[in-house]
């Protein structure tokens, strides 16, 4: 899996991409990572707009995460373009083994940020789904928290934590943190917690 190719003239995106962030009103908030590679969850996801606002952050930051997405938005005539924002296909309808193929990724890169909606759905989701926390336990690596917050108008990555391996103690400081997130439709934030069996 090759690094997503720079965008030409890379400083005047970047500047762009901040002055839109401010003229919507947005703030960033923002923590480098203290190690060359994480998992990074995103949450709440509730709104189309996430996917347009995280991008500009993206850019603004100079930050260069990867993101996972279903396949299907990877068709003509946007794939190219998707890929080259730091997407990721990923087929969601069949097991395909993205955890350990993933977690290849993560061992032959010298760096990779890695960002996943546990959600899965701009939808209520009543669980989240799992490969993000199996795939950094597998990887050894740190998991990144970050967020968008519709109430403060903010969005970012403050928060790297180590997983501990106890289900319930990690999800517990997920919930912690995440609990004064709001997304743009509060009401579709599902609660924080994996299906039976998938922990």
């Amino acid at each position: 899996m090759a690094a997503a190719a720079a965008l030409p003239g890379a400083t005047q995106v970047r500047r762009i991409a901040t002055r839109l962030l401010r003229l919507a009103g947005w703030g960033l908030v923002f923590r480098p990572a203290p190690v060359p590679k994480a998992v990074v969850v995103f949450y709440p996801h509730t709104s189309n707009w996430d996917f347009v606002i995280g991008i500009l952050a993206r850019a603004a930051l100079d930050f260069p995460v990867r993101w996972a997405g279903k396949d299907t938005l990877f068709r003509w005539p946007f794939g190219a373009l998707l890929r080259r924002l730091g997407g990721i296909s990923v087929n969601r309808r069949q097991t395909t083994g993205l955890v350990r193929r993933l977690c290849d990724e993560f061992e032959r890169e010298d760096s990779l940020y890695l960002a996943i909606a546990p959600e899965g759905t701009r939808s209520r989701a009543e669980f989240w789904k799992s490969g993000f926390y199996h795939l950094a336990r597998a990887a050894g690596v740190p998991l990144g928290l970050a967020f968008i917050d519709y109430d403060r108008r903010e969005i970012g990555i403050d928060t790297y934590i180590e997983l501990s391996g106890d289900v319930e103690v990690d999800l517990g400081a997920l919930r912690d943190y995440y609990a004064p997130k709001r997304g743009r439709h509060p009401e579709l934030q599902g609660p924080i917690r994996f299906k039976p069996g998938c922990g």
